[in-house]
């Protein structure tokens, strides 16, 4: 075994080709990453090619995944991008993760006009070449053919796969693992669709933060929107975890803070109360600025987990060998210089632990793109460059 190898799968390296604002882009991703640029250069483009192979990663067919797409699935291909001679027009998508296999890489290639359908995808890995792949053969069929190492240097198997999943996450109700090749081909699609599949998008939206919520929500949803629930639940079942956050909101909002509670407020309600030491009165959230609101919903999630946020992780893989991905588009919004440095020194503690990573959008010029360029462990991608 390969002591050298990280034990988590984390993706690594995101491609994306005439995808919506990026024509041929390859975004190094670390354990904190920052894209920035100005408006137009195709940030929350990235983010939306990561999520969108995160869904595929976890098995969702692709009408699911581009069909509620913003104007559809021929409006992710750009505009002047010509069709060929059978009037096609589509983008590709791609990463590469690194994990227990060493480098493991998957690209699809997505055809979005005349239908929705996925014509090609190659799955390989750095030491061993292309294990799988599958190519559009009969456009008059609602499948493309696949092929896979069974085993020896030239024999592979053949089957058709839908064209509407991705085959990488197909494989392992199709490949039986009994010979090295297979297991081969087991271990580097697992490889993908765990990485894939440990993401959570978020977006903490302050004013919906702001109602009172029903107690019994305890899993985080990305708006944050249920955040007084999952307070409740993380204070009474961690004490260390939430110690934390109350030092990271120290640093982070105005005031002092003593503590961070969920309280009743009528009709069976919940809402979040920062307390502020003896000669001062309690707050509510809900008084709360939008910037001191988004911080204390981030710190909050880059301090748990899957526990606690609500993701789909790979249940059947240990959780030692998964990486949570936090995909937060605009993460600069109303935060100041001070939250931006605290937020992005927090994300790069925890990511140094192997369990978590943030990749985030900010503006060009805005406190966390200046904060990041100043951080050693923060990986900063201008993609108007």
């Amino acid at each position: 075994m390969d002591t050298t190898r990280p034990r988590a799968a984390t993706v690594s390296e995101l491609r994306v080709s005439a995808f919506r604002a990026l024509r041929a882009r390859t975004v190094p991703l670390g354990r904190v990453t920052v894209l920035t640029g100005p408006s137009g250069s195709g940030k929350t483009t990235a983010l939306e090619a990561y999520q969108a192979l995160a869904r595929l990663g976890g098995g969702e067919p692709l009408g699911a995944v581009f069909g509620g797409a913003r104007g559809g699935p021929a409006a992710c291909v750009p505009r002047e991008a010509r069709p060929d001679r059978q009037g096609r027009r589509g983008f590709r998508l791609g990463c590469s993760v690194t994990g227990p296999v060493g480098e493991a890489r998957v690209d699809v290639a997505v055809q979005a006009e005349p239908e929705l359908r996925i014509v090609g995808e190659r799955l390989a890995t750095r030491e061993y070449g292309t294990l799988l792949s599958t190519a559009l053969r009969d456009p008059g069929r609602r499948t493309v053919q696949a092929e896979w190492h069974t085993a020896g240097a030239g024999r592979v198997t053949r089957a058709p796969f839908p064209d509407d999943r991705l085959g990488t996450a197909l494989v392992p109700l199709r490949v039986a693992g009994t010979t090295p090749e297979q297991r081969r081909v087991l271990a580097a699609a697992e490889q993908i669709v765990v990485a894939l599949r440990s993401a959570f998008p978020c977006d903490p939206r302050p004013d919906a933060m702001r109602s009172p919520v029903p107690p019994g929500d305890g899993l985080l949803r990305g708006g944050c929107d249920n955040l007084a629930a999952v307070l409740r639940r993380t204070r009474a079942e961690c004490a260390t975890r939430h110690a934390a956050l109350l030092s990271e909101l120290r640093a982070g909002c105005a005031g002092p803070v003593t503590e961070l509670r969920a309280e009743g407020c009528g009709d069976g309600l919940l809402r979040a109360v920062l307390d502020r030491g003896d000669r001062l009165a309690a707050t509510p959230l809900d008084r709360l600025g939008d910037g001191e609101l988004r911080f204390t919903a981030l710190a909050l999630v880059l301090l748990t987990g899957p526990g606690v946020l609500s993701v789909d992780p790979a249940r059947e893989v240990p959780a030692a060998r998964q990486a949570l991905a936090v995909l937060a588009d605009g993460v600069d919004r109303g935060l100041d210089t001070r939250q931006a440095r605290q937020l992005l020194a927090l994300a790069a503690r925890m990511g140094s632990r192997g369990h978590i990573r943030l990749l985030a959008t900010a503006a060009d010029a805005g406190p966390v793109t200046r904060e990041a360029a100043r951080m050693p462990d923060v990986t900063l991608v201008d993609l108007s460059a």
